[in-house]
């Protein structure tokens, strides 16, 4: 008996380690002049499309359309604030499960390429930082504070226990881990940059690390020793003598971030890039050698309250739309467009002798859904949680907060007419006396400040404040701290004795509502709808005001009548045949019940022929 389980053992080991050796037959690396996989020139042609902003139910597909234009590579961001949205709290669930996304690719037929530093910009929310670094007393993000680094550490080696296994020289399929991102655009220290790569070491990744840079700034961004990868060029004589000024007169040559399109944000008309302005070039990029990865090749949508914004000293606040469409080859909802189509033809030109693309996957069926009711509400009494007091308004950080709304509330002495003045509100106000609803701020526009007649007796002031997205690019990350973040003045004096009460809608399980009737405040509606075909829709926003839509429980993004986005996209592997569930939360038509779907989405149109600039 004893000899037998020897047997058994010896046999299970010797089959572990030749799967073990199997798993170790790949190698990628750098020649002079390309990438070399298992020792054969190998030309990257990859695309972004990012896990977050695509349904779990839906990545296989998403990565069939990438392989059917062409693609042999995805790239994709990691980030920090899904997978620790509180301190030392991981979530590798569901749709955070990356692992599994690169599992899938691999299945596909792709390979990777990994951008997990802790920064991504990605028009995300904080630049994917989570909102509790602002917590941590005197922490510097992207810098060699010590608070910074330990935290960093924490997280990157948990990310290092997700994807390391899954690098290609242990059997994977993940090619390349770039470290930090476009960080010659904030800063230019060689030593902090050093740092990174260290901590992705110690971290597991052992493959072959590289920096990306918009071109003016790849020489601040580029650690001596990696692979210095360029954005926004495609002129392969400018690309090729960029990457060899930096990287010892030598290649492989490949532009980390090519943009066919570009992102929009709210009060804007929707960016659009003709194919045909982009055609040549990338024909003669890939004609060159030069390998590139496509921001974006699929956009898909930014849930939740996960957008960010853009901010600086010469530009207003403009925080992003839901939809992370992009203009992109393949749209919002997973379908080929033209410029897919387009993209697909010159893409099949430079493929290897005898290489035959499967076939384009009919675009996906959808469906309109007309006048559903909404026939229970909730107001905000009904909404409201136990207040916090304090003298001073917290900020959503100070009440542990991250994303959603606050409601400040406090009482004046009325019979007197003046002016409220929120300093430096972030980002959203609606303005209530005595629970009716009188006016916004909107710090888009700059406003601050609001005339307002108080009726006689007490009156009870409601300032309901909306995160809208904090900043992802520039100098101002560590300016992010949301909701009033300073005094509240009326007439000139400081208004003191709040109580906050904090609506992050992580969940609307335990709302409970009523029969529906008349606000002249911010109210959630919900209600019901039948179908017998499951498929894409577009809940049309477009006589609505600003809010927030929930399809059975999933938080599909925000709408807001300054467009350019008019249409929440529902997707089908969200929808169930049967009943479905719709919840709405109105800020300023909350006399509307009747929300209908349509085939198609609704977005003002722009023509805009440039593209360059930072993700």
């Amino acid at each position: 008996m004893r000899y037998i389980r020897l047997i058994i053992v010896f046999t299970f080991l010797f089959i572990y380690n030749n799967l073990n050796a199997q798993r170790h037959t790949h190698t990628f690396r750098l020649s002079d002049s390309c990438f070399l996989l298992d020792g054969k020139p190998f030309q990257m042609i990859s695309g972004e499309m990012h896990y977050p902003r695509i349904p779990r139910e839906a990545w296989r597909a998403r990565m069939k359309m990438a392989k059917a234009m062409g693609l042999n590579t995805i790239g994709t961001y990691v980030f920090w604030n899904l997978h620790e949205p509180q301190k030392g709290k991981f979530d590798f669930s569901g749709n955070n499960d990356i692992a599994e996304f690169v599992r899938i690719a691999s299945e596909e037929g792709l390979y990777v390429i990994l951008r997990p530093s802790p920064y991504v910009c990605a028009e995300w929310e904080f630049g994917g930082y989570p909102y509790w670094l602002q917590n941590e007393k005197g922490l510097v993000v992207r810098s060699k504070e010590a608070s910074y680094i330990k935290e960093y550490e924490k997280y990157i080696k948990e990310v290092g226990k997700q994807l390391a296994p899954l690098q290609v020289n242990h059997g994977g399929n993940i090619l390349m881990v770039q470290i930090e991102n476009e960080y010659g655009s904030y800063s230019n220290d060689k030593s902090y940059l050093a740092l990174n790569q260290k901590l992705f070491k110690e971290a597991g990744f052992d493959g072959l690390l590289y920096t990306c840079d918009p071109a003016k700034d790849i020489s601040a961004g580029h650690l001596p020793g990696l692979l210095p990868a360029v954005n926004g060029i495609d002129n392969p004589t400018l690309v090729k003598r960029l990457i060899k000024a930096n990287h010892n007169g030598k290649g492989p040559f490949y532009v980390a971030e090519w943009y066919p399109a570009w992102f929009d944000w709210w009060g804007t008309a929707h960016h659009t890039i003709p194919a045909k302005n982009y055609a040549g070039r990338l024909d003669s990029v890939l004609a060159a050698g030069i390998s590139i990865n496509m921001y974006m090749f699929h956009g898909g949508t930014t849930r939740g309250f996960m957008n960010g914004a853009n901010f600086n000293d010469e530009e207003p606040y403009e925080p992003q739309t839901s939809s992370y469409d992009y203009d992109a080859p393949l749209d919002e909802a997973g379908n080929a467009t033209p410029k897919f189509m387009l993209f697909r033809k010159i893409i099949a030109r430079h493929l290897p002798a005898g290489t035959k693309l499967p076939p384009v996957p009919s675009a996906k069926p959808t469906i309109a859904i007309s006048n559903i009711r909404l026939t229970e509400t909730a107001g905000l009494a009904a909404l409201l949680p136990k207040p916090v007091f304090n003298k001073l308004p917290f900020t959503f950080e100070e009440l542990n907060q991250d994303y959603g709304f606050v409601l400040y509330r406090t009482e004046l002495t009325g019979g007197k007419a003046g002016v409220l003045r929120l300093d430096e509100l972030r980002d959203y106000a609606v303005i209530m006396i005595n629970g009716k609803r009188v006016g916004e701020l909107d710090r888009m526009h700059n406003q601050d400040s609001i005339l307002l007649k108080l009726p006689a007796g007490k009156v009870t002031l409601d300032i309901l404040v909306e995160n809208l997205g904090r900043i992802n690019f520039g100098p101002y990350l560590l300016k992010n701290k949301k909701g009033i973040t300073k005094q509240v003045l009326f007439n000139g004096k400081e208004i003191y004795g709040w109580n906050m009460y904090s609506l992050p809608f992580h969940s609307l399980n335990d709302i409970k509502y009523g029969q529906s009737e008349n606000y002249a405040a911010p109210v959630l509606k919900k209600g019901f709808f039948s179908i017998n075909k499951v498929a894409d829709t577009y809940m049309d926003m477009s006589n609505w005001g600003k809010g927030v839509v929930w399809i059975n429980g999933h938080n599909l993004g925000r709408y807001w009548q300054v467009g350019p986005q008019q249409t929440i996209y529902v997707p089908a592997e969200w929808l169930k045949k049967g009943t479905n569930e719709i919840e709405i939360f109105e800020q300023l038509k909350t006399n509307l019940s009747v929300v209908s779907s349509v085939k198609q989405p609704i977005l003002d149109k722009l023509i805009r022929t440039d593209g360059a600039a930072m993700n």
